[in-house]
């Protein structure tokens, strides 16, 4: 029987591009690297997260392979040429999305996939055409009650789903006019007002986790998996960073560094010398991960009499990327804290002051002039 040789890859966590690794002058691998092993036809992941671990995985398959062992062939994936029904593309393009992508995405896709398959039913892919488009927009908003901007995100996922099979929006011959439309609404953030009132009604642990989401202006998930070693109090800065024992990444596998006041890094420098541990910066009593942070926020409200309504965890971080753009940061700037992908995303929060030495400014475009109105 011929030898298998057994290689061993990297994969790109974004292009799902496959490197081979070099057999000299390795290079330093981190944590979040993606380790695959091809021997044959057939290509396996690997559930570690060090090159020391994948090197021994290969190792234990080459000596496996010389005992005799036989890989299971595994049947070609359909061919994209080939004609497949609608539930069939489905379930392997969602196969796909499973293996390399976050639990959440692909749960928005499942979703999303699911609502066309009820819109347009099931039937081969090639004869999907554009009223298959069209009708899916108010099948969104009457039947499934999707707001404008959901209705516009599930059908973006689709077309991505229809080009992963080559069916582009030019071959259905897509008009602009099709897509569904929605109003950008500006980011609502929180006045100073009512933060005074909502940090009065905090207790000390309270205090310091919601001053912590708004002077650093992490997402849910950041704040949840952020630990002591995501801290530098020499240079009073926070960073978002993979968490691999509780197997989180940052969003778009990007780590971030936020500098935050020297006062918020002492009181959890504070925090940590009372707990006596490290760990997660804010956890439940035995240490594991806290997932209730909008409820306690919710509570706050009710205790300082604010409308639940008006509280919400994104709030905190609105209201950091306006007051950062407000204090004349730079967009470059802004943008790598909040961790965007484009510019356009943090420009949203650019808008205009309303204190009052703005107020100053307009009364004086028009006050003291003879020219002006009703002189």
């Amino acid at each position: 029987m011929r030898h298998i040789k057994v290689s061993l890859y990297t994969r790109e966590p974004i292009t799902r591009r496959y490197k081979l690794v070099p057999q000299r002058n390795k290079p330093d691998y981190p944590s979040t690297t993606t380790f695959v092993l091809r021997y044959g036809s057939t290509w396996e992941t690997l559930k570690v997260n060090s090159l020391a671990a994948a090197t021994d995985q290969k190792i234990q398959r080459e000596l496996a392979l010389l005992r005799g062992w036989v890989p299971t062939t595994k049947p070609k994936p359909e061919s994209k040429s080939k004609v497949l029904m609608l539930d069939q593309a489905i379930d392997q393009y969602l196969a796909e999305i499973k293996t390399g992508r976050k639990p959440k995405t692909y749960a928005a896709y499942h979703v999303t996939l699911r609502y066309f398959f009820e819109s347009a039913k099931n039937k081969p892919l090639n004869q999907i055409v554009r009223t298959d488009l069209i009708d899916f927009v108010p099948f969104l908003r009457v039947d499934k009650g999707q707001s404008p901007r959901s209705a516009y995100n599930k059908f973006e996922s689709v077309m991505t789903f229809l080009k992963h099979y080559d069916i582009t929006g030019k071959n259905l011959k897509i008009k602009p006019h099709d897509w569904p439309k929605y109003v950008e609404e500006e980011p609502e953030i929180y006045e100073q007002e009512m933060l005074n009132t909502f940090f009065a009604a905090c207790d000390s642990d309270e205090l310091i986790l919601f001053e912590f989401f708004l002077k650093t202006g992490m997402r849910e998930q950041e704040v949840i998996y952020a630990t002591d070693r995501c801290l530098d109090f020499d240079g009073c800065t926070v960073s978002v960073r993979h968490n691999p024992t509780h197997g989180w990444t940052p969003k778009m596998y990007k780590e971030r560094t936020v500098p935050v006041p020297a006062a918020l890094m002492a009181k959890l420098k504070k925090m940590l010398v009372n707990r006596g541990k490290g760990g997660l910066l804010f956890a439940t009593k035995n240490g594991r991960p806290k997932f209730d942070f909008l409820d306690m926020a919710k509570r706050i409200a009710r205790r300082a009499e604010i409308p639940e309504s008006e509280v919400w965890l994104h709030k905190f971080r609105a209201t950091f990327a306006t007051r950062a753009l407000w204090a004349g940061v730079d967009l470059r700037t802004v943008q790598a804290w909040m961790g965007h992908s484009d510019l356009a995303s943090t420009m949203r929060y650019l808008r205009p002051q309303r204190d009052a030495a703005v107020r100053q400014k307009v009364e004086a475009i028009w006050c003291n002039r003879s020219d002006a109105v009703g002189a």
